[in-house]
This record gives C-alpha cells, structure tokens and sequence, in this order.
C-alpha cells in the first residue's frame, strides 16, 4: 500500500515531511525491528507490517524507514526482537507491541496493564503512538513570558482535580481538562499568581496504583514527550496535543507561566513484575539502572526502577524532550521530580559533575526557562543546596520544615526560622544564586495540605488501602486541640491565626512563593497527606469553599498584593545588615530592639526592613508562644516625617486583619503587644 525507502536516522522518533514519514527508533542490541500501522486508535491489529531490513533501514543502533503517504494522525507501534536474556538485562520479546519512546501522542484506547504483564502478544491490549506534526499549530505570536524569579508567584495545581468538582462550574464534559483550567484563569489571575505548576502532564498511568484505585498524581510516566490524553475534553490524539496548546496560549496572554512538574526518575513499566510496553523491550540495559544480578532494577525512585539518566542515550531523549515541550509547546519551565536521581550514574553513584544536570543548565533552548530541582531522592540522597551548576533553583525543604517547626511552637526553632526568612543563606552558599533561586514552600501535593496542617496530628491515609503505612509520618503539624473537624469556634480563629501565620511568613521572606492548590480557600484531604490514589472529593477542590472561606481568600490576595509592591521581597541579593548602601537591609529584634533571642526556649522574633531604593520600611513581629509579647518599635527619624501604621494583624477578624497601608491604625507609643500565636506588620507611612 505504501512506498518505503531507507529512511534517515535522525532525528529521532516521527517525523512528519510534505510526502510522508520517517521513522527512527533506536536499540542497540535489536536483531529485528517491525513498524506496526493501525487504521484507528480502536483498532486491534494493524492493517500493515512493515519489516525493517537490517542492511538497508539500520545505521549503526539505528532503525529508520520512511513511509511516502502518511501523515499526521497515523496510529503506529513497534515489535522489536532480540535476545530474551533476563539474567543478563536482556528483555526482547517479539510478541509485544511497543510505543515509541519518543512519541508526540499515545492513545490508551485499548491499553490493559494488567494485560501487559502476562507473557504472550498484547496486540489487543497496547498502548500505540501516534504521528504529530507539532508545527501545524497556530500559535497567533505566542511567545514564552519569561517572569523573573523576583516577581514570581507558583501556584501548584493538579489538571484534574481543580475543576472535576461538580461545583466548579465547569460543563461537565469540560470538568478535569485542559480546557476546564482556562475557564479558571480568571481565578488565579485576581489571586495574584505569576505561574502556575502542573503536577505531571506527561502521558502517564493511571493504573499504576493499588487494585480498585487509580494513579490520580500521574507520577508514573509512560511517554515523556506526550500530553495526558486523560485530561483532554477531546479524545482523538490530535486534539489532545491541539488542546494543551490552546490552555498554554490562553495562560500566557493572562500574563501566567505553565511549569511543568516532569518525572525523569523512573516510569511506569515498574520491577521485573512490571508491564512491558515501552522501554523494557526496545533497550532495557540502556535506559534504567539495574541490579549487579540484572533480572532486578535499581530503586532510588520509590516506585520499581530508575531511569538511567546519564547515559548517553537517554541523556539525548531527555533533552530532546524538554527542547520538545519548549519549542513546541511553549512550556516556561521544569520541576524535576527526584532530581537527585539524575545525579547518579549507571550503578546508581552520585556523580560530582552529572552530565544530564550540567546539559539541562547549559542548553541554548533551555536558557530562558525556568528549572527547578527537587533535590532528594528515595534512596537518601539529598543535594539541597548544594545542587550543581548556576542556573538551577531548588525546592527548599528546610524552608517547609523549620517554618512548621516555628508555627507549632517547637523550641529551639528561632534562629533556623531567622535563616529562612533571609533566603536560607546558610543552605545557599553559593555567591552565583540569587536568594530568589530557594523555593519557597510549607505545603505541596505531597502531604498535608495547609488547612490539614493545622487540623491534624496525625496522617489519617486509611482510604488509600495501605494500613496507613503509606506517607509521610513526621508532619510538624499541630491540630490546635482537636484531631479533624470542629465546631468550636475558638479552635477555629486559632486555626485561621495559625494559617494566616504560615502565608505571612511565606510572602514576606526572601525567596520565591510557592502555594498548594486550594490553601488559599481552605482546602480539606481529611488528613490524607498521600492523596495520589484519591480521584475523589478528597483531592478536588470544591469551589463552594471560595465563597465558604471568602474572609482568608480576601486576606491571602492582599498579601500577595502587598508583598510584590514592596521592593525588599523582590531583592535579587541576600538581605544584608544595616550599614549597606546598596542593598536592602534587615535588623533583628527581640521583643526588645536589637536584642533577638536565639535561645531554646524563644517563640518570638522580629525583624526591621528597610530599602534604599524605596520608601518601603516595615516592622514585622512574630509571637508564636501561647501569651502575650510586648515588643518595642523602633523609632522612626523625625526628618521624614513618618509614623508606624498596623498594616497586618492576624490575630485579628477580617476586615481588621488586613488593612490598606493608608487606612491602618496608628502605632504611636513605642511599644506594640502582640496577641498570642499572631504576627503584626507595620509599616512606615
């Protein structure tokens, strides 16, 4: 039906030309390699076979024919054949159909994990690629934004589970998709967010989780150059791609960066148990690490194997995939997931100088994106602040766990809080990173959720079928006396103080903001700090909450509102002490001036900033003990002519909580008593 030629072997993947494809997959122990053309994504056997002759369609490791005819939307697959030698790393199995790794579209019409596992041809029950011209896409001028670090507020969000809610408002056909998410920019917009970051957005798979749950994070990566079609509204591959693209461009003419949360650790093929579809058959030695008995894989992911990130191959599909999702995608940035994986070689030793790192900071295409390491692993290495190279920042775990430590009260936190607060200095040393380049955070996906921070004690994961041996056991979170939902209403200012609390000290530190999904309108897991299996009421976000919780949503916009219109929280050098001509400086205080208490026992700090660039000068005091601090305020110099106004008091009810610099109260006396658990701002007017 088709007219064949040899074919080129680069670049790799698909390739869509004016008279056809061409097609390159590499294997380097590959014996055979058949290409598998599908008429529809519902088809169960292929209507053509076409095998690949080694003498003319092989360059090298490379396998490559180029069919005249076809073009995009064509469903295909592979069969590659080669030696079944499992003690040696050897996974060939001719009988299984196999995606393309570098696949611009799957369809999972078919796909049956369980299926994939069993020994035998699983035609009827795989995974195909599918052929995408990426630049037949109107992008009407679509340029990335590129927002500084500086005045950069992150949103972390999952697809799904902001709209799937029935009270989002959102069509129900349009619930839980790319499409539903535009119809909330508005949202985000007038909250204050600059970017928002996706959890994965990479094709991934939901079946990877326990019997009768469904793998709702999407940390399981099946094809890393292809959107979730299960967050489409459309479900042919093509749309899919046209409907990601249509939520980039919609974002970024609202002035919002899409980052995206990629997984580059491992995938969803698992251990030895695990389903083949992708990888394991077309070059197992070559992309993951394996055991010195290789039958076994190496598991400093947490989920099955690791990808063998620093070899040369998959380094190469590593980049290619992120100049992909750039250039064809317009994506703004990257977190990587587990970075600390890609630190290590093939027999899974930290290297001093990972090449794959070293690559993603240097690449041309890459240079005006954002990229952001989780710098840990599950196999105990931790790299935070000491990540390589210039460009990277870092989620900053310090930030999270000495920030919680403070709020509940625990001792000797005072000093580690004052570190925090100014950029995290002591964890990033370097004199090339800006103090913009830590992440700031207290919660994320991947545990409590803020309003569970303060309504919990403990991790209550019974849903998610495990024992409630699953996540993290150590929270610092503190109930504030009652384990889950109250009626008190005592209980209940406490626990707005105590949030209110943690969101001040998350926007008036040095460092970039990053908030949870939902934090801001008091989003409830119940106590499940592992929700990755919840495709439920547990993990969406109930929009009736907005207006249930209209108080703290109004405080949080003004924070953020506040804390970008002052100069010192946008500084890109660390905060330096008074004397500085150049930069903006910090004093610290106890409750009395000059005087901080960095003993065991202390619950308070305060601090005085000052620009000298602007007119910004503030007084920020923070008392985490369970009584009243009196503090002295410093005096302010009679030639400018100024008085200290009670900008933020989150001891107090809304509307008094929050007040517009002009309108505040005067602070006149020299001292300020603040309330138990509460911080107090001022500001000089």
């Amino acid at each position: 039906m088709y007219q064949l030629y040899n074919g080129l072997s680069f670049p790799i993947g698909a390739t869509v030309y004016p008279d056809g494809v061409n097609f390159c997959l590499w294997s380097k122990n590959a014996t055979a390699v058949e290409l598998l053309l599908f008429d529809t994504p519902d088809s169960l056997y292929p209507s053509t076979i076409i095998t690949l002759d080694p003498q003319k369609n092989k360059t090298f490791y490379y396998w490559h024919i180029f069919v005249k005819g076809l073009k995009s939307g064509q469903i295909y697959a592979y069969r590659v054949y080669g030696p079944s030698e499992i003690a040696e790393g050897h996974r060939f199995d001719g009988s299984k159909v196999l995606i393309d790794p570098y696949s611009r579209a799957i369809s999972t019409h078919l796909y049956n994990r369980e299926a994939c596992k069993q020994p035998g041809d699983n035609v009827t029950s795989s995974m195909r690629s599918v052929v995408v011209d990426p630049f037949e896409y109107n992008w009407e001028g679509d340029v990335m934004l590129r927002h500084e670090y500086s005045h950069t507020v992150i949103y972390e969000l999952h697809v799904g589970a902001f709209t799937k809610h029935p009270s989002s408002g959102v069509a129900p056909h349009m619930r839980g998709t790319y499409t539903g998410l535009i119809e909330k920019i508005p949202y985000l917009k007038e909250l204050g967010v600059t970017a928002v970051e996706l959890l994965p957005v990479q094709q991934f798979d939901p079946y990877d989780a326990p019997v009768g749950k469904t793998n709702f994070w999407g940390y399981s990566p099946v094809g890393f150059f292809a959107p979730h079609d299960g967050y489409a509204s459309q479900k042919n591959p093509l749309d899919v791609v046209k409907e990601f693209k249509d939520m980039v461009k919609a974002f970024h003419r609202a002035g919002i960066e899409i980052i995206l949360d990629v997984v580059f650790n491992h995938t969803a093929e698992g251990d030895h148990t695990g389903p083949t579809f992708c990888f394991k058959g077309i070059e197992n030695r070559a992309y993951y690490m394996l055991e010195s008995n290789k039958m076994y894989y190496k598991n400093f992911s947490g989920c099955g194997n690791t990808i063998n990130a620093n070899h040369s191959v998959v380094r190469r599909m590593i980049m290619d995939c992120l100049r992909s999702w750039v250039i064809e995608y317009h994506i703004d940035g990257f977190r990587f997931d587990l970075a600390s994986v890609m630190a290590r070689d093939s027999k899974g030793v930290p290297l001093e100088n990972p090449p794959i790192l070293w690559e993603i900071e240097s690449d041309p295409v890459l240079a005006g994106t954002k990229i952001i390491a989780e710098a840990w692993d599950a196999g105990g290495l931790y790299q935070v602040g000491s990540f390589v190279g210039d460009k990277w920042a870092e989620w900053n775990g310090k930030f999270r766990d000495d920030v919680r430590r403070f709020v509940r009260g625990d001792t000797n936190t005072t000093w580690a809080l004052a570190e925090r607060i100014s950029g995290s200095a002591d964890v990033f040393i370097s004199k090339v990173r800006d103090p913009n380049r830590s992440i700031n955070f207290v919660t994320c996906h991947d545990g409590f959720t803020l309003n569970d921070l303060v309504s919990y004690n403990y991790k209550h994961n019974e849903a998610n079928g495990e024992g409630n041996r699953d996540g993290c056991n150590e929270n610092y979170s503190w109930n504030c006396g009652v384990e889950g939902p109250t009626d008190d209403p005592e209980i209940e200012r406490l626990r707005i103080r105590q949030m209110k609390n943690f969101f001040c000290l998350l926007f008036l530190s040095q460092g970039t903001p990053m908030m949870l999904m939902g934090d801001e309108v008091r989003r409830t897991q119940y106590g499940n700090n592992n929700a990755y299996c919840q495709d439920n009421e547990i993990s969406y976000f109930n929009w009736d909450d907005v207006e249930k919780n209209r108080d703290f949503l109004n405080f949080v916009k003004k924070l953020i509102k506040f804390a970008d219109s002052h100069e010192v929280f946008q500084e890109k050098r660390f905060w330096k002490k008074y004397g500085s001509k150049t930069d903006a400086h910090v004093v610290w205080h106890g409750v009395k001036l000059g005087q901080p208490d960095w003993g065991e026992h202390s619950h308070s700090l305060a601090y005085e900033l000052k620009h000298p660039d602007s007119e910004g000068h503030m007084h920020i005091m923070v008392n985490a003990w369970w009584n009243p601090l009196t503090f002295e305020i410093p005096a302010l110099p009679v030639s400018e002519e100024k008085v200290w106004r009670k900008v933020i008091d989150t001891f107090q009810d809304s509307p008094d909580d929050f007040k517009a610099t002009d309108e505040a109260p005067l602070v006149t006396d020299g001292k300020y008593t603040v309330q138990p658990r509460s911080i107090v701002v001022l500001v000089a007017k």
